[in-house]
């Protein structure tokens, strides 16, 4: 049976629903800003409800733009599409967090973002530049309790401008420094972390779900292969043979495959393609099932290997 994709969403611990398949907005800085209202555009018509970005994609004015003209020929409510931004390591100081949210809002030109999330749990020095690097091209780091700056967040759900609140790539020690916080008002809904069958993050996944948060997996398909994030060198994830043999039994592509994995693990999952024919192919996750003796195919698979090596 087809189930239909507007009613695939999961329940969040603040009673909110995320859509379990989302759209990525990320793309090399080449393609970032002109391509992504087009492709955001056309996401939204074939079927994506859920938008991620952040703010170091330096493309939330074209995302927000192809948000808003699909809200304004009727295709879509506000309500129905689920927009994710993300805080970005220059501004982890508690006094910046709002700010920078306000900052994004404005770029979107929307009222409230529906998850707003810390992108990386390491602070670099505040200030214009994404990438502050002293006079040896090495990155300046800045000193932020991440507590302090959840404090920060959650003064931005009350004040509505999140209507839910997260973190990314926290391992289950940062997680746990959030969580066993003295006076935590909410809990993170979500860790969003690289994730796929070569790293399948069980031990974290089982972590989170112990804790009522959603894993959130970004590199789903290994990787896009992007020089300045990326090590070239490792094994191509959708060339997997045991991937493949999967596909072809289901008559579908081993991108899709690894997606529907996800999915039936209880993982909210993300897609990035700026190429129409896959952002289409990609809504097709809900029209077929894997057995539980493919999950277990796909589990053993796993070989910790990180494709994206920006976290120091």
């Amino acid at each position: 049976q087809t189930m239909d994709p507007k009613s695939q969403k999961v329940k969040l611990n603040d009673g909110h629903f995320i859509p379990v398949l989302g759209f990525g907005t990320y793309a090399p800085p080449e393609a970032a800003k002109r391509e992504a209202l087009e492709i955001t555009k056309f996401a939204i018509e074939v079927g994506f409800r859920h938008i991620d970005c952040a703010h170091v994609y330096q493309n939330e004015e074209q995302v927000g733009q192809a948000i808003r003209s699909k809200i304004a020929d009727g295709t879509v409510k506000r309500e129905d599409i689920f927009y994710t931004s993300k805080l970005w390591l220059t501004s982890l100081r508690p006094e910046l967090v709002q700010p920078a949210l306000e900052k994004s809002l404005k770029t979107l030109q929307l009222d409230y973002v529906d998850l707003y999330i810390i992108h990386i749990p390491v602070a670099l020095k505040p200030g214009e530049e994404l990438f502050p690097k002293d006079e040896n091209g090495k990155l300046i780091f800045d000193s932020v309790d991440l507590c302090l700056t959840w404090e920060a967040l959650e003064k931005c759900k009350d004040a509505g401008l999140a209507k839910s609140i997260g973190v990314s790539n926290f391992n289950h020690k940062q997680l746990e420094k959030i969580l066993n916080k003295p006076g935590l008002k909410y809990k993170p809904v979500c860790n969003q972390v690289e994730c796929h069958p070569y790293l399948n993050q069980s031990k974290l996944l089982d972590f989170c779900k112990s804790h009522d948060i959603i894993l959130v997996a970004f590199g789903a398909l290994g990787s896009q292969r992007v020089k300045e994030w990326v090590n070239l060198n490792h094994p191509v994830l959708l060339e997997d043979p045991v991937l493949s043999a999967i596909a072809q039994k289901h008559k579908q592509t081993p991108a899709l495959v690894a997606l529907r994995y996800q999915i039936q693990r209880g993982v909210v999952v993300l897609t990035k393609s700026f190429n129409k024919k896959r952002v289409k192919e990609n809504m097709q996750v809900f029209d077929f099932e894997l057995s539980p003796e493919d999950m277990k195919a796909i589990d053993g698979l796993n070989r910790n290997r990180r494709y994206y090596e920006f976290l120091p």
